[in-house]
């Protein structure tokens, strides 16, 4: 199994950590800490330090992204996305990784595959319009395709009813298909349930305990728990998701979903999950040993 992506055939047969780089002031977990206002086409200095330190760490990928998606966010206009993000990118892509860029707008979108990334990673699904067209037109980069529920602004206030899972399989169905039928090869393809994006506690972990339902559609699957609320809730923790106490059942949740079948982890916490994994990897029975 891979992932054909613009630069980087990644082999997904071990699980890939993905590192989450956020050049925005208002980022659920870390908003503004990697965010620095510069001159013109140059990137936050801390978003480059940040890069680099996620290099280092173990990630396999770099997702970056310039506009918030955490519940209640306002859009952030496209000059502003494109000041945020395309500077780091061009530092991001002599890193020796794969680069995602996480964006719903097509003008980012091209102009970070003008740019050399390899991946586009979006909460829409490819859903606004001529979204689709720039990834079919590009004759490699890979696709995150994710579900979400309404929008940033909402999907929290109201979010899904009824069983999860059936809808979610739904809707990754139809958006990968909607891809295939566009000339864009299912090597390309990752799906993404789209943890707390307009589901319950209870719904994001009917997903996970059902995540072989969702890789039933023979996609790659893209697991992002991390420092979710609902871990919160779970766990008992307090409001914030900044606080450290998350990174636990973050890795958890990770190390679960890598054993139900995802390939790919977005975290924020590189080298403790790069550490968990080699753990589970240890624990793993030797090719053609007994169960």
């Amino acid at each position: 199994m891979h992932w054909q992506t613009s630069r980087f055939k990644i082999d997904l047969t071990v699980p890939r950590v993905m590192g989450i780089v956020n050049v925005t002031p208002d980022s659920f977990s870390d908003g503004g800490r990697y965010f620095a206002a510069s001159a013109a086409d140059e990137p936050s200095a801390a978003a480059v330090a940040h890069c680099d330190r996620l290099v280092a760490d173990g990630a396999d990928l770099l997702d970056i992204g310039g506009e918030s998606t955490r519940p209640g966010a306002m859009p952030v206009p496209l000059d502003e996305e494109l000041r945020r993000v395309l500077p780091v990118l061009r530092h991001a892509v002599t890193l020796g990784v794969p680069v995602s860029v996480d964006s719903s707008k097509t003008e980012v979108m091209r102009a970070a595959l003008d740019l050399g990334a390899d991946i586009v990673n979006d909460v829409w699904a490819l859903r606004q319009p001529g979204a689709l067209g720039v990834v079919a037109a590009h004759p490699r980069c890979g696709v995150c395709l994710m579900h979400m529920y309404r929008e940033p602004q909402t999907m929290q206030t109201q979010p899904m009813t009824g069983d999860v899972v059936p809808q979610v399989l739904d809707f990754l169905r139809a958006s990968a298909q909607a891809l295939r039928e566009a000339g864009v090869a299912a090597s390309r393809i990752v799906l993404d349930p789209g943890v707390g994006f307009g589901k319950t506690a209870a719904q994001n972990f009917d997903l996970l305990a059902h995540q072989h339902v969702l890789l039933s559609l023979g996609y790659p699957l893209l697991a992002a728990w991390s420092r979710k609320s609902s871990l919160a809730a779970v766990a008992g923790l307090p409001p914030g998701s900044g606080h450290p106490a998350r990174r636990i059942p973050s890795l958890a949740a990770a190390l679960i979903a890598v054993e139900r079948g995802a390939r790919i982890l977005r975290v924020h916490d590189v080298a403790e999950t790069v550490l968990a994994l080699r753990v589970w990897q240890a624990a793993r029975p030797a090719a053609g040993a007994p169960g």
